[in-house]
């Protein structure tokens, strides 16, 4: 194809490469800049040198989707494993499945509950909250749907860890649900699709890029350079949208994550890939342990790298993670986007950073797709 279009990306996360891949696979000639030394965003993972172990660096990533399409996009890319994520609490010298599932309610009440038994107990537990009455905050919420025992145990102190905010000051939507399972199923997620990719992440997102057709320049911080992008660039922004238009109606705020990674000289230090930690005696919210992510090579490594998680506000200085998306956050963000629509002749602004939006990894690519799709392709092909 060709076009006059000159199109610069900024940010190499997936929704990025997605749009970079989709444009040159017309023969659409992409630079992307990216202010990281690496590939991937937060999905960046590499091979540890002591152990052998594929790490990921911002934290357990593990790609699920029930969306065929997306899952047959990023298999063009890499074999995936079949993994299927369990996490597990910590709580009082115990362990238990979550999400809350007819095991964790039957260890956790000290007897062996049938699901519809656990269902009539749960409804005794939950019954004195219910008053017909949508819950105004997380705290409610969480009663709602556990009771007071199980919210405190599982998740009122690990929440109000994460967030620095107690649960009775937190929106009720600031998560989807809580589920409940009434059935042993250990899985954190029930998408039809699930695993990793054999080799890691980083492979994955190199072979995206694969392509004369596109160029990567690591170590660039747009802003540095922005005046020198021609007027009729196609931009397509994946940074803060608060920082593109130079915070002028406010700052956005986030949750960053710290991870302090350790490396122990053991086969195995909790069994699992991931275990959650709610109880406030600890500072950290979890402990990630990444060779159980790769389960199709535990014989090839030596030793054990883990991670312990850290939440806090995010300060200016720091990579931001999960939006807080308080009402003042969501005025703020009509205001950008807004503005961003003014300029839809030439920018998209999209993916995790972009639609202040916690985006999992199949949904940065599903909209990644979508926006190609309809509204730079037809731009292309004009």
């Amino acid at each position: 194809m060709r076009t006059k279009k000159s199109i610069v990306i900024i940010g190499a996360g997936l929704f990025g490469l997605t749009i970079a891949e989709r444009c040159a696979s017309l023969g659409v000639k992409v630079q992307i800049l990216e202010k990281r030394e690496h590939i991937g965003g937060n999905a960046y993972s590499y091979f540890d040198n002591r152990t052998g172990i594929n790490v990921h660096k911002y934290g357990s990533h593990i790609f699920h989707t029930s969306n065929e399409k997306v899952w047959r996009y990023v298999n063009r890319f890499a074999d995936f494993n079949d993994y299927q994520h369990k996490v597990i609490a910590s709580f009082k010298d115990n362990f238990y499945p979550i999400p809350v599932n007819l095991l964790t309610l039957s260890n956790f009440f000290k007897k062996g509950l049938t699901p519809s038994q656990a269902e009539d107990l749960l409804n005794q537990k939950t019954s004195m909250f219910k008053s017909g009455v949508a819950p105004t905050n997380l705290y409610e919420k969480g009663l709602q749907s556990l009771g007071q025992e199980l919210f405190d145990a599982f998740f009122g102190n690990y929440t109000e860890k994460q967030w620095q905010t107690p649960p009775e000051n937190l929106p009720a939507d600031i998560i989807g649900r809580i589920p409940v399972r009434y059935n042993f199923d250990p899985r954190y997620f029930t998408d039809a699709f699930q695993g990793i990719p054999k080799n890691g992440y980083t492979p994955l997102c190199e072979n995206m890029i694969d392509s004369n057709a596109i160029d990567i320049n690591f170590g660039v911080d747009y802003f540095s350079v922005r005046n020198e992008i021609p007027k009729d660039t196609l931009l397509v922004y994946t940074g803060p949208i608060d920082q593109f238009f130079d915070y002028r109606f406010g700052r956005l705020k986030w949750r960053t994550i710290d991870f302090e990674l350790e490396h122990h000289n053991i086969e195995d230090y909790q069994g699992t890939a991931v275990v959650n930690y709610p109880e406030k005696m600890l500072p950290f919210t979890r402990i990630h342990e990444f060779k159980h992510l790769h389960p199709e090579s535990l014989r090839e490594t030596q030793g054990t790298v883990i991670a312990k998680e850290y939440s806090r506000f995010a300060e200016e200085s720091d990579e931001p993670y999960y939006p807080i998306n308080t009402s003042v956050d969501r005025s703020i963000l009509e205001q950008y986007r807004r503005a961003a629509k003014e300029r839809e002749s030439n920018l998209v602004v999209g993916g995790r950073l972009g639609s202040y939006q916690y985006l999992d990894m199949h949904m940065a690519i599903a909209s990644a797709l979508a926006v190609f799709e309809n509204r730079i392709r037809p731009e292309l092909e004009s």
